[in-house]
């Protein structure tokens, strides 16, 4: 099994029947925080895509927590998933339930049974993003601040390896997008890899991590001066 939890080699991301991305090189250990940039339109999202099942790898290698991209059945996507999660900049929190009933719902999709865990699960990830909230609020009840917290705690709700945050700061005030970063910094000094698709780049300077960079169908990781 690879040491990394993320690694391509070689790899060619495809969307479309057009190459976006050729022979993609990376490596994410296990504990790191790691920035993926570039402008609109370079391959950062459909990298991302690949990364969780959503478009299939053709062409070179590719494992993530330990599934291998280029083999995965259909039935195994989903098992991806659940060892990830995943934020995105829209939020894509669902508006016709409540807090409570958004996150138990994803609960309930993969597999858990038990009320009285769910209930505890759904307490604990609550708190791990600081939010004190009342949990049948609907979306349209709270900030983008509020919404992209709830967002994160959902991502966490099956103890993921890996956390793949898509722009999720875009639809965010500066202010509160410092508060959003502050947040993922905490979460991965607890020791959860964090990989973060992202055009700001005064956030890549205030809370500095590895750096990759989409550019002319290319990849490649960006080193920083010290």
């Amino acid at each position: 099994m690879s040491k990394f939890i993320l690694s391509f080699s070689d790899a060619d991301i495809i969307q479309n029947e057009k190459i976006i991305l050729s022979k993609v090189s990376i490596d994410v250990l296990p504990g790191e925080f790691v920035f993926l940039i570039g402008r609109t339109g370079t391959g950062k999202s459909s990298l991302i895509r690949t990364i969780y099942g959503d478009l299939e790898l053709k062409k070179g290698l590719g494992h993530v927590v330990g599934f291998d991209l280029t083999r995965i059945k259909n039935k195994e996507v989903s098992m991806l998933r659940k060892s990830i999660g995943v934020v995105f900049q829209d939020f894509k929190l669902l508006p016709d339930r409540n807090i409570y009933k958004n996150l138990q719902f994803v609960l309930k999709a993969t597999g858990w049974k038990n009320n009285e865990a769910i209930d505890s699960r759904i307490d604990q990830v609550i708190e791990m993003v600081g939010m004190k909230v009342d949990k049948n609020k609907f979306p349209s009840e709270l900030s983008g601040g509020e919404q992209q917290r709830i967002a994160i705690a959902r991502a966490l709700l099956n103890k993921p390896h890996l956390i793949i945050a898509d722009e999720p700061t875009g639809n965010l005030d500066p202010q509160t997008s410092q508060e959003i970063m502050r947040l993922f910094k905490s979460l991965h000094k607890q020791g959860i890899t964090i990989l973060m698709a992202t055009h700001d780049y005064n956030m890549i300077v205030k809370f500095p991590g590895r750096i990759f960079k989409c550019e002319e169908g290319k990849v490649f990781e960006v080193v920083t001066k010290k």
